[in-house]
């Protein structure tokens, strides 16, 4: 199915570990839930899936869950089903593209010429023989295909939202480790832990060893506990998809009894979050001659170390808190545009469309392509340009030799 323009793309996950059930089954109530309401004319519902194109994977690791399933919950231990039937734990299971990042940072001088989004995948990743499960390389191809804005990994065995980054530097075992998109992150999990009725319950009780609550039930993932390879990492860095890991409930594989209360303790909450994909900024890269969309363009927000790029149809998404911002959108053979942009504190995206104008030598470039003979008018703009850089560079040149003879006229 064609996306349709400016809508965003949203994604939850569940059952990564195979044994981590409730997940599972939140995501399979959460798909009739919406279909029922929608058929039943529940504004709030209309209104999410005919805005936002829904997508729900409830089992990633289904061989993982009929391992677990076939003990039941009271005997499945709290390993059984974690692993894919080829032994391999998933969450650790996507390409470490953080310390790519982090290693090209640390050897070049100018920062601005690393990139800090869209990092490609390493090339023993893709091998054949690479120890990557079916599973992970079907979600891979999955992220790549569609132009996801904001997705939720739902686990279990504890009772925590964690957010970007979960893999610290240097190897670190704990850290905290925050992205650029840190304050947006922060309140992604807040809107999940803050309205999930067990985890926002003060009197609950401590899963383990760890008090949550302290943290309002949010947590940097690094800072709990080191993850290379995570999805939440890897979608943040190869794609533009922002995603947090949602640690359900303390257990892993609850009865089925007592699935109707789990689900009235998260309802709210996954609805509530799938409606933060709104928030922010959308619009359209254009072409400003044609009014064709601009694939592939690079949106920089002033501040923000990390940008997103349009997609195929020139449509983008960028995930904001509210406030004032300056926007640069950039694209190979386009001068490019700024704009100022205003977020507001209602749950509904600013519309900022930006138009790109060619430059003289892509115009060249495309015009040699075809064949055809150059206007007269783009012959004089290009011949213009030219000796500007020559007197530009000419006058460098002579500064230089300047410098030069002054300093050799001192020496002697």
């Amino acid at each position: 199915m064609h996306q349709k323009m400016c809508e965003p793309e949203f994604r939850y996950v569940a059952g990564m570990h195979g044994n981590e059930a409730l997940g599972r089954e939140l995501l399979l109530n959460l798909m009739q839930y919406l279909c029922r309401e929608y058929k039943n004319g529940r504004e709030r519902v209309v209104r999410l899936v005919k805005e936002t194109r829904i997508h729900l994977l409830p089992s990633m690791n289904p061989d993982g869950h009929e391992e677990a399933y076939s003990k039941g919950s009271e005997l499945s231990g709290w390993a059984l089903g974690r692993y894919s039937y080829e032994g391999i734990d998933m969450n650790h299971n996507f390409a470490d593209l953080n310390n790519i990042m982090w290693d090209a940072q640390e050897k070049e001088k100018d920062k601005s010429k690393v990139s800090n989004h869209y990092i490609p995948i390493p090339e023993y990743y893709t091998s054949e023989d690479a120890f990557v499960a079916p599973e992970t390389r079907a979600v891979i191809s999955w992220m790549q295909d569609i132009p996801f804005v904001l997705s939720a990994n739902l686990h279990g065995g504890e009772m925590v939202v964690t957010y970007p980054f979960d893999c610290t530097r240097h190897w670190i075992p704990q850290e905290n480790t925050p992205t650029a998109d840190d304050g947006f992150f922060r309140w992604l999990a807040s809107v999940y832990a803050s309205t999930n009725r067990a985890m926002a319950n003060p009197e609950r009780r401590i899963c383990h060893y760890e008090d949550f609550q302290q943290h309002n039930n949010i947590i940097n993932g690094a800072d709990w506990h080191t993850l290379p390879g995570s999805m939440n990492d890897f979608s943040y860095l190869h794609t533009n998809c922002f995603e947090v890991t949602v640690e359900l409930s303390c257990d892993k594989f609850p009865h089925a009894s007592e699935l109707p209360h789990e689900w009235e303790n998260n309802k709210e909450s996954l609805l509530l979050y799938m409606e933060q994909v709104h928030r922010g900024i959308k619009g359209v890269v254009r072409d400003k001659n044609t009014g064709a969309g601009i694939a592939d363009a690079v949106i920089k927000v002033e501040d923000l170390d990390h940008d997103i790029r349009s997609a195929l149809d020139g449509d983008y998404w960028r995930l904001l808190n509210p406030g004032q911002y300056k926007v640069t959108v950039h694209a190979e053979g386009y001068f490019p545009s700024v704009r100022r942009c205003y977020v507001g504190n209602e749950p509904r995206p600013t519309v900022y469309d930006f138009w790109l104008i060619k430059t003289p030598r892509q115009k060249l470039r495309e015009i040699l392509a075809k064949d055809k003979k150059v206007p007269k008018d783009l012959q004089l703009r290009l011949r213009t340009l030219r000796l500007r850089k020559l007197r530009v560079s000419t006058k460098a040149i002579n500064h230089r030799r300047a410098q030069q003879q002054k300093s050799r006229t001192v020496q002697h």
